[in-house]
């Protein structure tokens, strides 16, 4: 991989790579008993031991605004630097990215199930983001939003730097009419439209969210939109966007989302294993753009496998 020469003077953050991969931003502490940069990643990251540390250096993966950093580099208080650090080993997601609709200030995806929006952890090539900046040649390409990689559907990114926040904003401040669409089981007995509100919570190192008491933070609209062979589709309208809201949700009227791995239990599913995508997806997207004022709404030509191809689904014996 070939890591830019040089990082242009006065740059907010350096260029990606040719692989689409932005840098990890580093800031160094204001005061500190370090002589040189070396001493200090050592000291901040024993984990990563002499050979990488100095690997780092060699194959000029740190830089700062004026380019590649030295070995022999002095330990500055409050610098700022970034570190092009090598992708993951990953599995390749089978399923394509589409592209909904272009325009001179954004870009709305249609992300499949398995494809993580923005590099995070294990997945950094295998993102809608890095592939869309390679494929697109589209560098200073930016989600306005996040979507769970296991969930498919609607992304919104925004082309020019200086529009980020602006688009940004308007899911910050719950400016985005959102519609998912699920697939579940169909109780009887369920009256619907209903609307759910709790207090939803996800506590760091836990992969799952939970429901405990206090205020509510959380509300969503599951409506039925039809029903058959004891399978209902589910239109559902998130008025918040707590982690894994419409999960615990749709698990607290009974009826979790087919192909869930996490809920109502982790089903210890491989990372290769690709036959049985959750059956969520994010239909439509609604705002007025904050740019020109316009109303704008954009809808995913995507369905949802376990109700468009009921018989095949079930006859998978993964899904049994």
């Amino acid at each position: 991989m070939r890591y830019p020469a040089r990082v242009p003077h006065g740059a907010v953050e350096p260029p990606p790579t040719p692989d689409g991969i932005r840098p990890a931003r580093l800031r160094l502490p204001a005061t500190g008993r370090w002589r040189t940069l070396r001493e200090y990643l050592l000291d901040r990251f024993p984990a990563e031991g002499p050979q990488r540390v100095d690997a780092l250096f060699a194959e000029q993966r740190l830089v700062d605004r004026a380019g590649p950093v030295a070995r022999e580099a002095p330990f500055v208080p409050g610098a700022t630097l970034w570190c092009y650090r090598e992708p993951p080993s990953e599995v390749p997601v089978p399923f394509e990215v589409s592209i909904v609709h272009r325009d001179d200030r954004v870009l709305v995806a249609d992300k499949p199930h398995f494809l993580a929006t923005t590099p995070r952890g294990s997945h950094v090539l295998e993102t809608a983001l890095v592939r869309l900046r390679r494929e697109l040649d589209l560098p200073e390409l930016t989600p306005a939003h996040r979507l769970d990689r296991t969930a498919a559907g609607l992304v919104l990114f925004v082309l020019r730097p200086e529009l980020r926040g602006a688009y940004q904003k308007l899911f910050q401040h719950g400016l985005v009419h959102k519609t998912y669409e699920a697939v579940a089981g169909y109780p009887p007995s369920a009256a619907l439209p209903r609307t759910l509100r709790s207090r939803i919570v996800k506590q760091h190192g836990d992969h799952r969210a939970r429901e405990v008491d206090g205020p509510a933070n959380s509300s969503t609209r599951v409506d039925l939109l039809e029903h058959r062979d004891g399978l209902g589709r589910y239109g559902l309208v998130p008025a918040t966007g707590r982690t894994h809201q419409l999960r615990v949700h749709m698990g607290s009227l009974g009826v979790p989302i087919l192909g869930d791995e996490l809920y109502p239990r982790p089903t210890g599913k491989a990372p290769d294993d690709f036959s049985r995508p959750l059956q969520l997806l994010a239909r439509g997207l609604a705002f007025t753009d904050p740019v020109s004022g316009e109303p704008r709404r954009f809808v995913s030509d995507r369905s949802l496998q376990a109700w468009t191809a009921y018989a095949e689904w079930t006859r998978s014996p993964a899904n049994r």
